[in-house]
Formats: C-alpha cells, sequence, structure tokens
C-alpha cells in the first residue's frame, strides 16, 4: 500500500442498531483522534441533531462522515485507496497478529447481526478476538476499542492526529 496521507485511522459502523453502542465508539473516536463513519440505514436516527438531543457532548470532537448504503462507503473507500479490516467473530486472523496501517479503515458490524455475506468479501482482511468457548462475542463497542487500541499501538501516537 502507498503511503497514506489522511486520517491514521476510521473506525466505519456498519448499520448500527444500539444508539448508546454507536455513542460510546463515537466517543472513543473523539478521543483517540481517530475518524468515525456510518453506513446506514441505521436502526435509529443518527444526524447531529438525534445525537445532540440524546447529550452526545463528544460531536464536535470527532469528524463523522456519513454514507447512504454499503455502496456509497465503498465508493468513498476506494477514491481513497484505502484498505478495509473487518472486525468479526470469523475472522481469519487474531486481531494482536494482525499488521495495521495508516489509512485502515475497521469496520464493525450490526449488534444484531453482524454484516453480510457480500460486505464480508469486500474486506480486505477479517480479523476476530479469540474468546473462550462456549462463549460467542464481545459487546461491538468493546471489540471495537481493543482492536483500535492494538492499531493505535501498533501504528504509534505521533502517527494520529492530535486535533
Amino acid at each position: 500500500m502507498t503511503q497514506h496521507s489522511g486520517p491514521a485511522l476510521t473506525l466505519a459502523l456498519y448499520q448500527p442498531d444500539i444508539p448508546q453502542n454507536c455513542g460510546t465508539m463515537l466517543r472513543l473516536c473523539a478521543c483517540l483522534g481517530i475518524d468515525a463513519a456510518i453506513i446506514e440505514p441505521g436502526g435509529f436516527p443518527s444526524s447531529d441533531r438525534a445525537f445532540r438531543r440524546a447529550g452526545m457532548d463528544y460531536l464536535d470532537h470527532v469528524m463523522i462522515a456519513r454514507h447512504i448504503g454499503f455502496a456509497a462507503f465503498l465508493t468513498w473507500r476506494k477514491a481513497q485507496a484505502r484498505r478495509l479490516v473487518l472486525l468479526s467473530t470469523k475472522g481469519a486472523q487474531d486481531y494482536c497478529d494482525f499488521h495495521y496501517a495508516p489509512g485502515d479503515i475497521l469496520l464493525v458490524g450490526r449488534e444484531s447481526a453482524g454484516v453480510p455475506e457480500d460486505v464480508r468479501t469486500a474486506a480486505d482482511a477479517s480479523v476476530r478476538i479469540s474468546i473462550r468457548p462456549p462463549l460467542r462475542s464481545l459487546n461491538v463497542a468493546v471489540a471495537a476499542a481493543m482492536v483500535l487500541g492494538e492499531a493505535v499501538r501498533q501504528i504509534g501516537k505521533e502517527d494520529l492526529k492530535t486535533g
């Protein structure tokens, strides 16, 4: 991949359906200086006005790109030549063993259903958090925090924007 001059990382939320998790992940992005992308349709209103009404006081500290659907998101991503890394319970590689790079977009699925097969196949890579059986998965916001933390550690704080 060529050298990337845009945001160090972006967290993309595929059709989020639990507002509290979405708010937690946007706050995480704000605190770490990471951009966010919301891929519609979501399970709740996700306009700036709706977030402000819900008390999202970190909204001014995070850059949010909104996409009307996955096709629009893919067009945006491809125009920027950025790698898409899916966080999935079916991921091919443990998230700690994956090599993250500036410009990566980390994609989380819907809390209720993950992502459909066409989204899965559009990803350049998929990572998983290994958990003990018979447990199925972590909360999506917790998983996003773990993987973003590892990506930030690998890329280095100096490469993240300090807004």
